[in-house]
């Protein structure tokens, strides 16, 4: 780093949390050091404003490095890293700031994540939990209406300071090209800053977002000005400039994350979350928040170990609690374990599959919360004793009732014991994966929660706030381990995932979609694993989504293609939206490279390589 800054990183361990102080300058990365920068490639293209618009094939497959996101200039900024003799976290970071550009309701700064890093020296998995805190002044009640006793509404905490969540990206940008990469932050904020400046070009999905949230966002005068310019929504094609936020990530990149998380950028975040500015005519109440000031230059990320389960020989790596999803994702393929699920028989399959998730979620649900504040059982749920005890409850040729209850941790036969199922609210979030020339990788999750995160745009600044303490229970239920508390983490869903094959990285994935994140994990290694799909089928390939609630929600294409294999197994299936955006990239065994994002949903993503094959 250019600028000497204090760490804002705690290492934290099965168990044990240790802070620790680790000097921006110098630092190591955690096995063989990170700071001896890897071999320069010939530099690419400069990146002018006269470039036309970059390529955007959803598929590519080659050599030499692969970045896989939801955005054609994410991907791009990304892989130019890569050229230029940057390793998986650098150009992670890079493309990570570039979709903080493009996809400003999804992602950004004022947000959160999780990252998930392979280094292929020295075999070792490590993640970095930058997700969002509740400010130190917010107690178990605040989602109650003091007037009423009930909770306030979904939709409206939404839009308030009361959801805001101190955010974690910037600090998790800063750990993780301390720790793994090679590049200041100084130099991969460049491409974003030029990239804010010069502007995209607006596609169907950017106004489609813009025109869902264009009631909410004409309240705040801030995002008005920004996204709703004249009151009017942004013209497919026209080019969409954030001069503000070019700004902000140059103060940033000159003075590092302290001009965010403790200089006036801190300031001007804390006032808006208590007093949120609304237009006269607002129907929004807007509720005020409790972060201050403190609570920014408090904020640390965490540095910790990866879960892990085998799945058909392979090593299965995510995310950790404060995240659900490492445990959930390796939960129900524990229990497919048990199974043998094929294409022969898709219906059965899929049966299994659905099965597999509900259980592993009425256990995330009853269990899953901070481990700074709750007792997670992350070994036992992890355990292939506790998921066979679970597949012994799963009726191959019969849909259980919904929701099912969660397991009896000490069981490891077919017992069963009583509870009740939630869901997550959020629905968007991004996700990105790389993977360098020396076998390095990155699968990276990051969000603001709701598209268009709380509505509010911090004011001359360019960025909207997240509003990921809706992720918390809004009953303060002292038996639930996701209730508010100060300083909490809310639970997650985002479920960045490394697989590797005897020591090598062999899929990287990862995608938003609040909940159906885990699902969607779990259907692509399904489909890729177990029903022979190549990884671009894998992520094509229709989804349904079952997270211990009374019916299955499925894609359309779902419902047309396997509704009469399911149709003898009972399962209640009803109609919904695109599930996921996924980013993925599979490694073969040759080296050969395969970066495959969506086609089609959220407008289709960009999966690049660097020397393409053929």
């Amino acid at each position: 780093m250019d600028t000497d800054v204090r760490s804002r990183t705690t290492l934290r361990r099965t168990g044990l949390t240790i802070a620790v102080a680790i000097a921006a300058a110098g630092a190591l990365a955690i096995g063989a050091p990170a700071a001896a920068a890897p071999p320069t490639a010939p530099p690419g293209p400069p990146a002018d404003a006269g470039r036309p618009a970059p390529p955007s094939p959803a598929t590519s497959s080659g050599y030499g490095g692969a970045v896989s996101s939801v955005d054609a200039e994410a991907s791009r900024v990304g892989l130019e890293v890569l050229r230029k003799g940057g390793n998986a976290a650098d150009a992670a970071v890079a493309t990570a700031a570039a979709l903080g550009v493009t996809e400003p309701y999804s992602a950004g700064i004022g947000g959160g994540g999780y990252f998930v890093h392979f280094d292929a020296a020295t075999g070792e998995v490590r993640t970095i939990d930058g997700r969002e805190t509740a400010p130190a002044l917010m107690e178990s009640d605040a989602f109650i209406d003091p007037a009423t006793g009930a909770p306030y509404s979904f939709s409206n905490a939404v839009s308030s300071g009361l959801s805001v969540g101190v955010p974690g990206t910037l600090a998790t940008w800063e750990a993780a090209l301390e720790e793994f990469g090679t590049e200041s932050l100084k130099e991969m904020l460049k491409p974003s800053i030029l990239l804010a400046t010069r502007g995209f070009t607006v596609d169907e999905t950017f106004r489609a977002q813009t025109e869902a949230n264009q009631a909410r966002f004409a309240q705040f005068p801030a995002t008005a000005e920004l996204f709703l310019p004249d009151g009017e929504l942004p013209v497919v094609g026209s080019t969409f400039r954030n001069p503000d936020l070019a700004r902000t990530l140059r103060e940033i990149a000159l003075r590092g994350t302290d001009a965010f998380y403790e200089g006036a950028i801190a300031g001007e975040i804390s006032e808006l979350v208590q007093e949120p500015i609304t237009t006269d005519d607002a129907m929004l109440p807007a509720y005020p928040g409790f972060m201050t000031a403190d609570d920014l230059a408090d904020y640390e990320t965490l540095l910790q170990d990866p879960t892990h389960v085998e799945y058909r020989g392979l090593d299965v790596y995510g995310m950790a609690p404060s995240s659900s999803g490492g445990t959930t994702v390796g939960e129900s393929l524990n229990i497919l374990e048990n199974f043998e699920p094929s294409a022969d028989d898709v219906g059965q399959a899929l049966h299994l599959y659905l099965e597999s998730t509900a259980h592993a979620f009425a256990d995330r649900n009853a269990y899953v919360g901070d481990p700074a504040f709750v007792d997670v059982p992350t070994e036992t749920l992890l355990s292939q004793g506790f998921a066979d005890s679970r597949a012994c409850e799963i009726d191959p040729e019969q849909a259980s009732v919904k929701p099912v209850a969660p397991g009896d941790l000490d069981a490891t036969g077919c017992e069963v014991a009583a509870a009740a199922a939630s869901v997550d609210q959020g629905v968007s979030t991004t996700h990105l994966s790389v993977v360098d020339r020396w076998g390095d990788a990155v699968a990276y999750t990051l969000t603001i929660e709701q598209t268009g995160g709380s509505g509010m745009t911090v004011p001359g600044r360019g960025f909207l706030l997240n509003n990921e303490l809706t992720d918390f229970s809004f009953v303060p239920n002292p038996d639930d381990p996701n209730i508010v508390e100060p300083g909490k983490r809310p639970r997650s869903s985002m479920s960045p995932t490394i697989v590797l094959d005897g020591g090598d990285v062999r899929y990287v994935l990862g995608s938003p979609g609040g909940s159906t994140i885990i699902t969607t994990v779990v259907q692509i290694l399904l489909n890729r694993i177990d029903l022979g799909m190549t990884m671009p089928e894998a992520v094509a390939a229709p989804r349904a989504t079952q997270r211990n609630t009374a019916a299955v929600l499925a894609e359309a294409d779902f419902i047309a293609e396997y509704a009469d294999d399911l149709a003898p197994y009972g399962h209640l299936i009803t109609p919904t939206g695109e599930i996921g955006a996924a980013a993925t990239i599979e490694v073969a065994a040759d080296g050969l490279m395969i970066a495959a994002a969506e086609p089609e949903r959220r407008g289709g993503g960009t999966g690049l390589v660097l020397e393409p094959a053929g």
